[in-house]
């Protein structure tokens, strides 16, 4: 069976004159895409491989859920769509996908960042950067109002998403801005040289305060959902907690041997992060962060790239570079593995979860885009009406409050 792709962008090409065609075959070339290739394009199932892995099996995996339940439910071990997404830098250090409140996955390839409409499936292009520079980290305010866009340069965007208009730019740092994590009005930004800035998007003033605890890049950055703590990893192997009153860190830890992208806050207990390191870490520690313990770790067999928690199930879901680039599920808290998912044939680079907290995107240097549905909420399938995954109502399992800015748009100094 042949694997026909809908554009989502344009529609089919059939539907376009030539006058239409000529000028899209204008606008790629000047971008420097391929006129042929569409960008977030579906294809109807996952390409084909020679490998004997598990995408070959295109049935389901019956596996009992780590809940207090007697009921099962099944994870299917094929991607439900796959989008093209060209030009997605290869880079461990970067964060170039977020999936919105509103249902909108953003994803930054190469200078542009573009937009998904989960519920409508319509792609737009957010912005173009200029010359060499290029984008290095994305990040989605809570409320899904507002996307903050880091440069190469230093820079960090942020922009309307109703509108796509670009609000403000907020300059200083020396080197690129990798990461990104929000926290109400304030946008924290990891760069490159190893400082952390928060930025009060409120402001004219931005910069509030600086966090010097890193030797090297930063590359995983999270706040906790009540705002009192800020999680960052580096690519010094250290994880620090930062308190959200203070410019030294609470405390740090050095049990990683890699480099810590990914970096996790339980949606079920308030004081338990999860932290996963690089190639020649492969671990996932598990901390409390009132007491400072660790509490467990896995050996994971592979890099760890992302780390997701389940808002409902008592699972979390890691995904994973050399040499398997596959996705886990894992229980917790025994940490006893649910599943291994082959999901692309190079390293999982970045992922994102649904509103709803039930599909993971995934994304790799193979420029494609995957959606697993991990997490189905039970006795519950979420479907458009012309069959495609809708993923998300808003708000389903999201604690954001759409005001939650405190700002109205005169705020933002341009």
């Amino acid at each position: 069976m042949e694997s026909a792709q809908l554009s989502l962008a344009q529609g089919n090409n059939k539907c376009l004159d030539s006058a239409d065609l000529a000028f899209q075959n204008i606008v790629a070339k000047g971008l420097g895409l391929d006129p042929n290739k569409r960008i977030l394009a579906f294809k109807a199932e996952a390409p084909g491989s020679d490998k004997p892995d598990l995408r070959q099996t295109h049935g389901q995996l019956a596996l009992k859920s780590s809940a207090s339940t007697s009921t099962k439910r099944r994870i299917l071990n094929t991607p439900e769509r796959v989008l093209d997404a060209p030009g997605l830098i290869d880079d461990y250090y970067l964060n170039l996908l977020d999936w919105s409140f509103g249902n909108v996955l953003a994803i930054g390839l190469e200078q542009s960042v573009y937009m998904w409409n989960a519920s409508s499936g319509d792609v737009s292009n957010l912005c173009q950067l200029e010359g060499e520079e290029y984008i290095a980290s994305i990040k989605w305010s809570a409320d899904g109002s507002y996307l903050a866009i880091g440069t190469s340069e230093g820079d960090v965007q942020i922009w309307d998403a109703e509108s796509q208009t670009k609000i403000r730019t907020m300059s200083g740092h020396q080197a690129r801005v990798g990461v990104m994590s929000w926290d109400k009005h304030i946008v924290s930004s990891g760069c490159r040289d190893g400082s952390i800035w928060n930025h009060d998007v409120r402001v004219s003033n931005h910069k509030v305060s600086e966090l010097i605890a890193h030797e090297s890049e930063v590359c995983g950055l999270t706040w906790r959902s009540d705002g009192n703590l800020l999680a960052s990893g580096g690519n010094d192997n250290l994880v620090n907690i930062w308190d959200a009153r203070s410019n030294v860190p609470r405390f740090s830890k050095t049990q990683h041997t890699a480099a810590v992208k990914a970096l996790a806050w339980s949606p079920h207990e308030t004081n338990l992060l999860a932290t996963g390191g690089g190639s020649y870490d492969r671990h996932v520690h598990f901390w409390n962060t009132t007491t400072t313990a660790r509490l467990n770790s896995i050996d994971t067999g592979s890099q760890v790239t992302s780390i997701q928690w389940s808002t409902e199930y008592k699972e979390l879901v890691t995904s994973h570079g050399y040499p398997h680039n596959h996705l886990s599920i894992w229980s917790y808290p025994s940490l006893s593995k649910v599943v291994d998912i082959p999901a692309h044939d190079t390293r999982v680079l970045h992922t994102a979860l649904s509103p709803d907290g039930q599909t993971l995107a995934t994304t790799s240097s193979d420029e494609s885009l995957k959606f697993w549905r991990l997490f189905e909420t039970r006795g519950k399938t979420t479907r458009s009406r012309k069959g495609s995954p809708s993923y998300a109502t808003a708000g389903s399992n999201v604690n954001a409050n759409t005001s939650s800015l405190g700002m109205s748009r005169p705020s933002y100094i341009r």
